[in-house]
């Protein structure tokens, strides 16, 4: 034993030469348990007070464990200290953690602070002092030094979790180990194309563990020992990076693998990625002070796997990997303390300051800190444009973080998404919103997840959320959607795309190009364009009877108005930016929308139009190639041709989306005709054009006139103008041959839009319930169409369409339609109705206009004949002074249906009328005695709401106030019309009206059916149907129809007023 213990003494002074001394040992070898004792006994000399073992010893002791010559439980009992007293120390570091943190996040007095500074001035006195020598960690330390991995293993095992690594001596040692075993893998896989890295010297001992060749070499150790490194790989940048860059390395070739084999194996590898994602490079970031480089370079790895992998990451890193050990405790607390500060002197002259100590704190703990920012936007909003600037210095892994904790913020279950009068939708959410908007807008970070996340809300009957895809369209693609639109405004959005963004929105529209891109590609990339529309209009339907019964009515209106104002604008982004081809493959035809995918007719409609409109023009531009010709007539043909072929399989889809006997009444190929064509169709807004090119001549001649502007600015910005004037004025000219094209197609196509065998009040019933209610209310545009296209109808002289009866139905009682109105709807069934009062006011004005407009069309025909509308029979016609008479009647049952709704005392009654009454004011009310009654309950409105719904008290107080500046321009009843009863001479025999009996008409019916079998054709004049009572009993109004075998004799009733759809 004497000799064992004088070689192991000369083995110590001289521990590089392992080659010499074990042989020696070997050869010399006795009993295992002899020579672990002498160890021991070595070992324990060193545990004296104060005493410290030479690493010479560790190493010996190393040497000689990885060589089998000694067990490792022989010796372990032989160390100091006690496991349990290693265990007791961990839990002590952890409690002092949490402490310090707890600390940290109090609200403290000064006096309260001096005394803590204090004490932790004496805790720290008492570390400085010498810690008692652990031979246990530096046993493990000379184990990891000369390779023996095995045994490293079995005593790192024997204590808690990441208790060895937390000392750097032991994580230095395990890094220096996974070098030389990453080393060959490293230089063939992981080595950036034209950087040189330095040769490593491998172990020289066998028994260390073999180098790394391949990645599935990587399962044998290299990912155990990453495991036990964890977080403290944060001393080993260099080592972080290669494996960051192995994990990339590998992740190409997992995608570009396509054998499903390989796959699967290459599947498990992926996992332990993961995990070492989760556990060992996030931490160890967290440890990293302000590595920038770190956070790009992890960002090369995880930006190839799905985000989904990505946020599962940031979820575990966020909410788990901070609780986990004492140091990321101690961290954690030190970013929120650190958050804080900032956040407090953030303003807005402050902006890069700050931004740069957010980026710094942002670069390792981006999880912690979003998390404290996320937090204090959701109380205050106006931090939301400083934060947004300052976000400028981030890295692109933070960026991507950032996305996840906005989403993980937006699906806090413990956060209610309305306020607590359950009528509007929570602050915070909004605030959140629209920081979603500016930050996606203005950094470059992935849409995928925020998208999907307003999907499955969708899918789960969820429609809050819409308010982020509403503020991300508008931000990103400069798209917005608002009913409180100016007329000229209003005008603009008629024409192209360019005059839309010059003209048609609030903001200016600028730099969107890009954002758009990035916002079309990641739906399209992971095919959410169509879901979220077939969603949204699904969820928009739905909504009123998911939450009718449990949410305030306001609320649900307001949800509806969300889905309909975030469908509306969401089509508008997809129509604009999707090319033809992409448009088309994505959209389905109508009738596949509406029969297999529930969608309702006008959502259905608003998807499909723009795929028509692109069809349209394709096979147009097709034809003309084909076909070379520059007359106008000739292209006019081509036009008409490629509509043709293009609707024809509309007009058969279409049939299907309605009963039968829908198309007694008109025709599918008008019905169609109405739900296809735009504004843009119909005129051209030459006014909005002029208006545009005239402020861009303002702008050139200002920048000609400004001395200060530098010569190359001002040559730029002339540019800009000229090039911007030069694209308003083609695109203007390019819109007026387009309308031109489509009202030759109209003119062709009306004689074949209504059937005469129906009678006009079935014809007008139908157009007005299946085309035009629903399309007036469904967005402020096509309020301003539905006008216009009645206009066109009777412009065109349509045969079959009465215009008389279809103003009458529409403004003869409208208290159903604006009873059931949201707030959004109100405001364009009001516009509606503007736009046709606009129209009306302008027939009634002038005798002459009326005469030129009205007085010679069949939309006027007060008798319709067999023979067909000719034109030359005035006695047929309603002459000018009667119209003003049917004016008037509309004015009387407006104002009676307004006063209506406004003595009912429903909140959504009074609301919608007012919406509506400041909507026609322009046009409404022109007599004086109907205007003062209206202002007399408009007054007891404001009276009797002023303390119960301010709401309503000031959208009255707003009406009331509008209603008197406009007196002056309201006439005494006797000059609106003449209050004499004005007679019209009709044939006799054919009158059937009030006072009048209605047996000369039956006895014509009767009379003629009798002859129907052999003089059909010889039928003369007859009356079918009793006619719309338009005004007093002045007007009478007859119906003559061609006689036929099937038609009835009997004179059915008047139905009743049109009710909401």
């Amino acid at each position: 034993n004497r000799v064992l213990d004088i070689i192991l003494e000369v083995y110590e002074c001289r521990s590089d030469q392992d080659e010499f001394f074990i042989p020696l040992i070997k050869s010399y070898m006795c009993e295992h348990q002899t020579l672990c004792h002498i160890l021991g006994f070595k070992f324990k000399f060193h545990q004296e007070p104060n005493g410290e073992t030479p690493s010479s010893l560790y190493h010996v002791a190393a040497a000689l464990l990885q060589h089998n010559l000694i067990a490792l439980e022989d010796l372990y009992v032989h160390l100091l200290p006690q496991d349990s007293a290693i265990v007791e120390e961990h839990k002590r570091e952890i409690l002092e953690a949490k402490q310090i943190a707890r600390k940290l996040t109090m609200v403290v007095v000064p006096s309260e602070k001096s005394e803590d500074k204090e004490k932790d001035k004496e805790k720290e006195e008492e570390k400085s002092e010498k810690p008692p020598d652990n031979q246990k960690l530096g046993l493990l330390e000379a184990l990891l030094r000369i390779g023996d991995w095995h045994h490293a293993q079995n005593i790192m095992e024997q204590m808690p979790a990441y208790y060895a690594t937390s000392h750097k001596a032991i994580a230095i040692a395990l890094c220096q180990l996974l070098h030389l075993i990453l080393e060959p893998l490293y230089r063939r896989a992981g080595v950036p194309k034209g950087a040189k890295a330095s040769l490593l010297k491998p172990l020289r001992n066998k028994q260390a563990p073999a180098p790394v060749e391949t990645f599935e070499d990587l399962s044998k150790d290299v990912f155990t020992m990453l495991g036990y490194l964890g977080p403290h790989l944060s001393h080993d940048p260099i080592l972080f990076a290669k494996i960051v860059r192995l994990g990339k390395s590998f992740m190409k070739e997992y995608q570009s693998e396509s054998k499903q084999d390989t796959k699967d194996k290459l599947d498990s590898l992926l996992s332990c990625f993961l995990s070492v994602s989760d556990q060992v490079l996030l931490p160890s970031l967290t440890l990293m002070e302000c590595n920038a480089c770190m956070s790009e370079e992890l960002w090369g790895f995880f930006k190839l796997f799905p985000y989904q992998h990505r946020y599962r990451l940031y979820g575990q890193w966020k909410n788990e990997t901070y609780s986990n050990h004492p140091l990321l405790v101690k961290v954690k607390a030190q970013t929120v303390d650190r958050a804080k500060y900032i956040m407090k002197r953030l303003t807005k002259e402050n902006v890069k300051p700050s931004g740069r100590q957010i980026g710094k704190l942002s670069h390792s703990n981006p999880t912690i800190l979003f998390d404290y920012i996320l937090s204090q936007i959701q109380w205050y909003d106006n931090l939301i444009t400083p934060v947004v600037d300052s976000l400028k210095y981030l890295t692109s892994l933070n960026y991507d973080v950032l996305a996840y904790c906005i989403i993980e913020a937006l699906a806090n279950p413990e956060k209610e998404k309305m306020k607590h009068d359950d009528t509007t939708i929570s602050s915070w959410l909004q605030s959140l919103a629209s920081l979603c908007g500016a930050v996606f807008r203005k950094y470059p970070i992935e849409l995928a997840g925020i998208l999907q996340y307003v999907t499955n809300q969708l899918k789960a009957g969820k429609s809050f959320d819409l308010l982020i895809l509403k503020e991300v369209v508008q931000k990103m693609a400069g798209i917005e959607i608002t009913d409180e639109m100016t007329v000229e405004q209003l005008e603009a959005m008629t024409g192209g795309e360019q005059l839309k963004a010059e003209g048609g929105y609030f903001g200016q529209i600028r730099n969107t190009k890009k954002s758009s891109q990035r916002l079309k590609d990641a739906l399209l990339d992971h095919e959410l364009a169509l879901p979220l529309c077939l969603l949204m209009a699904q969820q928009r339907n739905g909504v009123v009877f998911s939450e009718g019964g449990e949410k305030h009515l306001k609320l649900v209106g307001k949800l509806y108005d969300q889905c309909h104002d975030t469908l509306v604008q969401f089509g508008g982004f997809l129509a604009s930016n999707l090319s033809t081809e992409d448009y088309i493959k994505r959209v389905p035809s109508v009738d596949i929308l509406c029969n297999q995918f529930h969608t309702p007719h006008d959502a259905a409609f608003f998807l499909s139009r723009p795929m028509y409109a692109h069809q349209i023009l394709s096979k147009y531009d097709e034809l003309k190639k084909a076909e070379k010709g520059n007359r106008q007539q000739q292209k006019v043909h081509k036009y008409i041709s490629a509509c043709e072929q293009v609707m024809a399989p509309v007009h058969e889809a279409v049939v299907s989306l309605h009963p039968p006997k829908v198309w007694d009444d008109i025709r599918p190929q008008f019905y169609a005709t109405f739900w296809s064509l735009t504004m843009y169709d119909l005129a051209v807004p030459h006014n909005a054009y002029d208006r545009e090119v005239n402020k861009l001549k303002l702008q050139i001649k200002a920048i000609d006139e400004n001395a200060e502007m530098p010569l190359n600015k001002k040559k730029k910005e002339k540019e800009r103008c000229t090039a911007l004037q030069d694209k308003l004025q083609e695109e203007e000219k390019k819109q007026l041959e387009h309308v031109q094209r489509v009202l030759h197609r109209l003119k062709l196509e009306k004689d074949n839009w209504l059937l005469a065998k129906s009678t006009k009040n079935e014809t007008i019933t139908k157009f007005l319930q299946l085309c035009l209610f629903p399309r007036c209310v469904f967005s402020a545009i096509d309020a301003v169409y539905c006008a216009r296209f009645v206009e066109l109808v009777h412009q065109q002289k349509t045969p079959n369409f009465c215009t008389l009866l279809c103003y009458d139905r529409v403004f003869s009682d409208i208290i159903y339609t604006v009873a059931s109105c949201t707030e959004n709807e109100s405001r364009r069934y009001g516009r509606f109705l503007c736009c046709m009062l606009e129209t009306v006011t302008r027939w009634h004005s002038d005798k002459a206009i009326y005469e030129k407009e009205c007085g010679n069309y069949p939309g006027f025909l007060t008798i319709f004949r067999a023979s067909g509308f000719d034109g030359g029979n005035k006695a047929d016609q309603l002459d000018y002074e009667n119209f003003r008479h049917v004016v008037h009647k509309w004015h009387y049952k407006l104002t009676k249906a307004s006063v209506h709704c406004l003595e009912t005392g429903e909140y959504t009654h009074i609301r919608n009328i007012l919406i509506v009454l400041t909507k026609i004011l322009p046009y409404y009310p022109k007599v004086l005695n109907l205007g003062q009654a209206l202002e007399c309950r408009v007054h007891k409105i404001c009276q009797e709401e002023k303390e119960k719904r301010p709401d309503l008290y000031a959208l009255a107080m707003g009406y009331s106030g509008q209603l008197k500046s406009r007196k002056v321009h309201m006439v005494p009843e006797n000059e609106f019309h003449h209050k004499e009863p004005v007679n019209i001479t009709t044939p006799g025999g054919l009158q059937n009206g009030p006072g009048n009996s209605s047996k000369p008409a039956a006895a014509a019916a009767s009379t003629t059916s009798k002859n129907e079998e052999g003089t059909a054709e010889d039928a003369g004049e007859f009356c079918v149907t009793a006619i719309a009572n338009f005004i007093n009993e002045t007007i009478k109004i007859k119906w003559i129809k061609m006689s036929k075998p099937h038609f009835s004799t009997t004179i059915p009733r008047m139905h009743p007023p049109m009710s909401r759809v």
